[in-house]
């Protein structure tokens, strides 16, 4: 670098627009990253210092922007968004020095190594987002001194230890996105947040029952983990729209006032221990109930026959169970009107199924096999084995 380029450049520092501890948390960020990570086209090629960050109408600082400055003070970066290139590197504990940001988007790259403490400075961030990257470590020294923040996606790294009970502090939070992780321990007791609508927990090694949960939840994912109890305690959260609690260890009822909440459109219950499924008479009118996944769960007695009620229910995935009887006749009436998937293999049904299982079974994509049924297997969802003699000997048509 010429002496003159260097004039230029300190000319620059010293009429910059934009607070030096800024740039210099920039800079940071961008020698963090391996250079040969970078691709020719991305955000971080465009990060020139030679120029000031906030001084620039051009092509430069992708992923960047500035407050306006009033009177004498200096620009403050607010947003740092960089673009999902596969950056790999480190974040460092400069970050910490741009208070003024409300919004950082670090996801889909590849940075690793623990989150540093220097984020609980960032204490004007509305939104954070570091999902698809490579972060270890635990969050509990920093998360809850964010008190402004609203969504929070964290997902997708390899982050551990204990979800912090003091996250129930961030009281403006309206998505937790903590999925995909190695947290472990129980859940923390998060009823204070009332703000909060998405909660996605699932791909974790979580323990113990559900807490209470806020009463403004519209979505609920929790698959993947290793939590038990009951799920009563969903039948107090009307806002539900879509419960995901698959692939854990539940117990007892599929309880009726969850199959009966007004907004819920999406129930997977899969994988789990459950032993009985509760349908009320009068429940089903009205539902916006579209899909119904209870596969592989120790369900038990006949088919819930009030599930003909539930007018919009298209899905239902009943398969692996312990069901017996015939199939409710009323099944048949809504193949196709509206139910487009109907999966109730390997169970212990027996009988003749409905004639409407037939002509219309075409269209349908599902599975009657490896139950004790008369299933002729010209129709398609009769197709696969039944179950031999043997393990049918006692199932009645009931």
């Amino acid at each position: 670098m010429t002496f003159a380029t260097l004039v230029s450049f300190f000319l620059t520092l010293s009429h910059s627009l934009t607070l030096q501890s800024d740039i210099e948390a920039l800079q940071a960020l961008k020698l963090s990253v391996d250079p040969n990570m970078i691709p020719p086209s991305s955000y971080l090629t465009t990060w020139d210092f030679s120029v000031d960050p906030c001084d620039n109408i051009g092509p430069k600082f992708l992923g960047i922007l500035c407050s306006s400055p009033s009177n004498n003070s200096k620009s403050r970066i607010t947003t740092l968004e960089l673009d999902g290139a596969g950056y790999d590197g480190f974040l460092p504990p400069r970050i910490g020095t741009l208070t003024e940001l409300t919004s950082l988007d670090l996801s889909r790259n590849r940075f690793r190594g623990p989150l540093p403490d220097a984020l609980k400075n960032l204490n004007k961030l509305t939104r954070l987002s570091l999902s698809g990257n490579f972060f270890t470590g635990g969050i509990w020294t920093w998360i809850y001194r964010l008190k402004k923040v609203e969504r929070i996606d964290l997902s997708e790294n390899c982050l551990s230890g204990r979800i912090p009970a003091r996250i129930s502090k961030l009281r403006r939070l309206t998505q937790l996105s903590l999925s995909k992780n190695e947290f472990s321990e129980r859940i923390p007791n998060i009823y204070a947040l009332q703000k909060l609508q998405i909660l996605d927990l699932d791909s974790n090694m979580l323990i113990g029952s559900l807490p209470k949960l806020p009463p403004r939840l519209r979505t609920l994912r929790l698959s993947h983990n290793k939590l038990t109890g009951h799920i009563t305690s969903l039948v107090n959260l009307d806002h539900l729209i879509s419960v995901d609690v698959s692939d854990n260890w539940f117990t007892g009822p599929i309880n009726r006032g969850v199959l009966a909440l007004p907004r819920l459109s999406h129930l997977n219950v899969s994988f789990n221990q459950f032993t009985k499924m509760e349908v009320n008479n009068y429940f089903g009118s009205g539902s916006r109930l579209r899909t119904l996944d209870a596969q592989r769960n120790h369900l038990r007695g006949h088919l819930p026959v009030k599930l003909v009620n539930f007018e919009r229910l298209e899905v239902i995935n009943l398969a692996h169970n312990q069901f017996t009887g015939q199939i409710p006749m009323a099944y048949g009436q809504r193949l196709g009107r509206p139910w487009r998937t109907l999966f109730l293999d390997y169970n212990f049904l027996s009988g003749r199924i409905p004639p409407e299982f037939g002509p219309v079974a075409v269209r349908i994509r599902g599975s009657l096999a490896n139950n004790c049924l008369s299933c002729p297997l010209r129709i398609p969802l009769c197709r696969g084995q039944q179950r031999h003699a043997s393990a049918c000997h006692g199932v009645t048509d009931g």
